[in-house]
């Protein structure tokens, strides 16, 4: 999957997060949370293996959480990259 235009989806409210993508020339991961001292390499491993699953080699992701659980960074990541896809 390529990334090819700028997306979102989620939300800011509790237990979820914002997850931002749009086309860069090499992959990017950026994350603010409000748990990123304790979560972060957590956070991060799971928006990385969505990005693996998808087969995402460049782009660049931001992601603002507000203390979301695994299924719901796995759902918002892989709604922000089909609304994002290259058609």
């Amino acid at each position: 999957m390529t990334i090819g235009k700028k997306a979102q989806a989620g939300t800011l409210q509790s237990s979820d997060l914002m997850v931002f993508v749009e086309p860069a020339a090499e992959l990017t991961v950026e994350i603010e949370s409000t748990v990123k001292q304790q979560f972060e390499h957590l956070i991060r491993e799971k928006i990385l293996e969505v990005l693996r699953a998808h087969g995402v080699a460049a782009g660049r992701v931001r992601v603002t959480d507000r203390g979301a659980l695994d299924y719901a960074i796995q759902a918002r990541v892989e709604t922000a990259l089909r609304r994002g896809a290259e058609e």
